[in-house]
């Protein structure tokens, strides 16, 4: 009898996505390179950034096989580069592989949404400081962009709206001038947004609240108040984390 096809697997549309905004946010944050290096990407980097956007808008679940085959299939291409995106998520430990079975799409951890909000606090306030001294009007710019979009995407629901924020968070990691730094925050972006969308889920009305306070952000911004934009954002950030943590201990 033919093995049937992994459940839950992406289907096409969800790996044959077209270009746009986001795929080239997820390429950027988990090729660690910037756009110029866009040109050489290969198709195994290509097929990891598709599972990753699945994976963290969890299309894909926690614990489930990712089988080489299966990709590899619907894809149509050799199990070579399956296995190279495979990798390339396990780096990222969306995925990771364990005996006999493969690679696993990783669970939510309390301990590791801790550790990923405290290194993005520190890194995150260090960036906005550095910007603000530098070039507040771009970050004014990047603010007049994202935040109508930000807006509309709260009322077309949970997914838009964690995708347009993550959106936002890139173009102002990418204003900051200590490339490394910026770097960083990308790094870590990919699970910091798994944990966003999972408080979301959890409690979709808190959509209000967060654009309450994305505008209060800007508003400390424009008024180039350095103390109250940190503080703004730390508490954005705290409120965050607490949310994905109820989430995580929600009886299932």
């Amino acid at each position: 009898m033919p093995r049937t096809k992994t459940a839950n697997l992406p289907d096409d549309a969800a790996l044959r996505m077209p270009p746009s905004p986001l795929l080239l946010a997820l390429e950027q944050v988990m090729l660690r390179g910037d756009g110029d290096a866009r040109t050489a990407v290969s198709i195994g980097e290509r097929i990891a950034v598709r599972l990753a956007g699945a994976i963290t808008l969890d299309r894909v679940r926690a614990g489930q096989r990712l089988l080489e085959s299966d990709i590899s299939t619907l894809m149509q291409v050799s199990r070579a580069p399956v296995r190279e995106a495979l990798r390339i998520l396990e780096r990222d430990r969306l995925v990771e592989f364990k005996p006999r079975r493969g690679a696993i799409v990783t669970a939510p951890d309390q301990a590791e949404l801790r550790d990923v909000f405290t290194i993005r606090s520190t890194l995150y306030c260090l960036l906005l400081a550095q910007v603000m001294e530098e070039d507040p009007e771009q970050l004014d710019a990047v603010f007049a962009l994202h935040l109508p979009r930000l807006v509309a995407a709260a009322k077309a629901g949970i997914d838009p709206y964690a995708l347009e924020g993550f959106l936002l968070n890139i173009a102002v990691f990418d204003l900051c001038a200590n490339r490394l730094l910026g770097e960083m925050l990308k790094s870590i972006s990919l699970r910091t947004l798994r944990y966003v969308r999972l408080g979301l889920a959890n409690s979709p009305q808190s959509m209000g609240q967060s654009v309450r306070t994305w505008r209060m952000l800007q508003r400390a911004i424009q008024r180039r108040d350095v103390a109250e934009v940190l503080e703004t954002a730390r508490s954005r950030m705290s409120s965050t984390r607490e949310a994905a943590v109820r989430a995580l201990l929600r009886p299932q």
